[in-house]
């Protein structure tokens, strides 16, 4: 029996791993029957020519044959087989891409974290953490946001969630992108404070007035409390197409409230109203729905108060918070496909790194993420690639039904853990970083890479922690990971659903510090530019007052002493 391999015909793909793998399977039914049959022909020789046949002569006659055959399947096994990259000059607006992208260590076991956060239920009845669960909607591209009641008689709003910004903002007049608003006047509750606000992000930006008035969340903590909220009277590029919330909860830290950190934030609010611990969780469960997609949003939850077992699995590790504004973290290195990149650590905290729900992608630094791509050259299955894809202008295409993930690598962050001399690492599959976004006409499914350059530092958004509950223990300054029960995609093939599509193990070994020196804050920064302005005016003052008022020096006899006029009067 001669095993044949049908040649590549003329124009025709070069294959598809299924394709390779039916072949690896044939080789080895091949020399499986091969073996057999040689076997079956031996005993029939040994039988009728035992002199010429000997245990000994078989076993070294079938050892040979074996090792060639095996030899021949592991050949064929190994073999680097590349795919042709089907990308499609689709063209894709900020808009359609991005459209929730932001507008702008030891483990411890549950027993261990339950010493310190709040598990289950509250015993005071204030939180009941099994009533948050699902509390959120949505998905990556569009954002995830919750149900909250604002102002009296009550109007119910959908509310971005975003750990990037500290402002509560509500849409507080019509635009097009917006389905409700919050009418102001129709709340009795409602007090303005007649202060200006504005607050710029990635994407957009909004301007209103900052008030207060009273904030009750249906799937949250009981009761009522009186937040600080700025209603948007105009804004550009925050709302967008396709959207389903109406305003953003900004859950960082006070130095990020607008106009300045003396604006109280909503989660710093709800803390000691309803008395609950500094700590929220977050599971966010819309990988792999397409951004076109109009059924119903995937879900996810927002536990306000302590942390829920039954949303994660296995160990949570924790990550120190470097300084309390965003939620900066260190990143000490990144893999793909368990490659180290060999950058400087120090170019994974460029500017920052921080942890973003209100970011879409993975977003890198510029050299980091050049890295990355040329890895992924290096690594990936796909025979060739196209910046564009990469740079976000174009989607990959593949057959409907046809599974794209199988060429792409596993991607690694490594972070810092509480014991600094230790590291953790989190890996994210391709299913969480090769999004689904549209079919074209029923017959291609194409995708969008979920990583991105950038020029303000590495942001850890929605690509990532759609694979991990995440706990910002507030309390502790510090953030916690650990694989999501969502993360477990029935998108893959049958033969594989239920495969985890994140994982986080350690301890690792961890390097000396990857930031040299720690950012000014913005905050600070404005402080240090009005102070350099006031300066700058008092100097301005002193000179115009000399120049007004010029100094006169003479002697007794009056003659003029000052050199200075001599050497103006020789101007001409």
């Amino acid at each position: 029996m001669m095993l044949r391999i049908k040649p590549r015909e003329k124009g025709t793909p070069q294959g598809s791993m299924h394709n390779i793998m039916e072949l690896m399977k044939d080789c080895r039914r091949w020399a499986s029957g091969e073996l057999q049959k040689f076997a079956l022909q031996a005993e029939t020789d040994i039988s009728s020519e035992a002199d010429v046949w000997t245990e000994e002569k078989l076993g070294e006659m079938l050892l040979v044959r074996g090792l060639l055959l095996l030899a021949l399947c592991f050949t064929t096994g190994h073999c680097v087989y590349k795919i042709p990259l089907k990308v499609f000059s689709v063209k894709l607006s900020p808009d359609s891409l991005n459209s929730a992208v932001k507008l702008g260590a030891l483990t411890q076991n549950k027993a261990a974290s339950g010493s310190v956060l709040s598990l289950a239920s509250d015993p005071s009845g204030t939180v009941n953490f099994l009533d948050m669960v699902n509390n959120l909607r949505g998905d990556s591209g569009r954002g995830y946001y919750m149900e909250m009641v604002i102002g009296t008689p009550g109007q119910k709003l959908n509310i971005l969630v975003d750990t990037g910004s500290s402002n509560f903002a509500v849409a507080a007049a019509p635009h097009i992108y917006v389905s409700t608003y919050f009418n102001r006047e129709l709340s009795s509750t409602y007090r303005t404070s007649g202060q200006g606000v504005a607050v710029r992000y990635t994407q957009g930006s909004w301007e209103g007035e900052l008030g207060t008035d009273l904030i009750s969340i249906p799937q949250g903590p009981n009761g009522t409390v009186t937040i600080n909220i700025a209603a948007i009277l105009a804004s550009d590029g925050f709302f967008l197409p396709g959207i389903n919330w109406q305003g953003i909860l900004g859950l960082a830290y006070p130095l990020l409230a607008r106009p300045d950190s003396f604006v109280e934030p909503f989660f710093n609010s709800l803390v000691q109203q309803a008395d609950i611990p500094d700590v929220f969780s977050l599971q966010m469960c819309g990988a792999g729905v397409a951004v076109s997609s109009t059924s119903d949003p995937a879900g996810g939850s927002l536990i306000m108060g302590g942390i829920e077992p039954t949303l994660y699995q296995g160990s949570v590790w924790y990550t120190p918070v470097l300084q309390e504004w965003y939620y900066q973290v260190e990143v000490l290195k990144l893999e793909v496909a368990d490659r180290n990149l060999n950058l400087d650590c120090r170019e994974y905290n460029t500017d920052k790194a921080i942890v973003d729900s209100g970011t879409t992608l993975l977003r890198l630094p510029t050299k980091v993420f050049d890295a990355v791509v040329e890895a992924m050259g290096q690594t990936s299955l796909i025979q060739d690639f196209s910046s564009g894809f990469f740079a976000g202008t174009k989607l990959a295409c593949w057959a409907k039904g046809e599974s794209p993930w199988k060429f792409f690598p596993k991607i690694s962050i490594y972070l810092r853990a509480t014991n600094t001399s230790q590291s953790f690492r989190l890996s994210i599959l391709p299913q969480l970083y090769i999004q689904p976004v549209t079919d074209v006409d029923g017959t291609l499914s194409c995708y969008r890479f979920g990583i991105s350059s950038s020029t303000n530092g590495l942001v850890i958004g929605a690509t990532v922690m759609e694979g991990f509950y995440v706990i910002f223990d507030r309390a502790h300054k510090r953030v916690g990971f650990a694989v999501s029960t969502c993360a477990a995609s029935p998108l893959v093939p049958p033969e594989s659903e239920g495969v985890l599509v994140s994982e986080i193990d350690g301890p690792f070994p961890a390097d000396g510090g990857c930031i040299s020196s720690f950012p000014l804050q913005e905050p600070l920064l404005w402080v240090i530019a009005y102070a350099l302005m006031g300066l700058c005016a008092l100097v301005l003052l002193i000179l115009l007052i000399l120049l007004v008022v010029p100094c006169h020096r003479g002697r007794r006899d009056g003659e003029i002493t000052d050199q200075s006029s001599l050497v103006r009067h020789r101007i001409k």
